[in-house]
């Protein structure tokens, strides 16, 4: 998937809602861009996206049960589950018993758990596609971006 540089038909200023639908369909196109080589590098790691993004939410530093893990993700608790067991299956969590609680179970970020963590951190944070861009242009644009976001987007879960 690659990016065109100018759009094909440009709208009319004047015309607020051709100029909106234009530009909400380019930032469509590049978060679909950013998505495919997220989910590409992301399966050379042997992870699902839901995997990896579960893998990230966690800090290799503080266990956390995984109810606290299903509100991070705004997941249902049975789907966390299922994150989880593919997390433990690959070696990269395993659950321990909390030694204040010992009813309650913690998800405890493995050595190989770190280091696939930490790709998973990277390839998130690739920023490749804005090499084009001046460093003025980059400031804008997360400027604006951060305006029209406010950082309520909807995570979605899955397996």
């Amino acid at each position: 998937m690659t990016l065109a540089a100018v759009p094909t038909a440009v709208p009319d200023p004047a015309d607020r809602s051709g100029l909106a639908g234009d530009t909400m369909r380019r930032i469509m196109h590049v978060a679909a861009t950013i998505r495919h080589q997220q989910d590409v590098e992301i399966a050379e790691l042997g992870l699902t996206p839901a995997v990896a993004r579960a893998l990230y939410e966690l800090d290799p530093d503080r266990p956390l049960p995984a109810r606290d893990l299903a509100e991070q993700l705004q997941c249902d608790r049975s789907n966390v589950t299922a994150l989880v067991d593919k997390l433990e299956q690959a070696g990269l969590v395993q659950r321990r018993v909390d030694p204040t609680d010992r009813r309650q179970k913690t998800l405890v970020v493995t050595g190989a758990g770190r280091q696939v963590r930490q790709r998973v951190h990277e390839v998130m944070s690739d920023s490749r596609l804005f090499d084009a861009l001046t460093t003025g242009e980059l400031a804008a644009l997360r400027e604006l971006v951060w305006k029209v976001s406010d950082g309520s987007a909807a995570q979605h879960c899955g397996t």
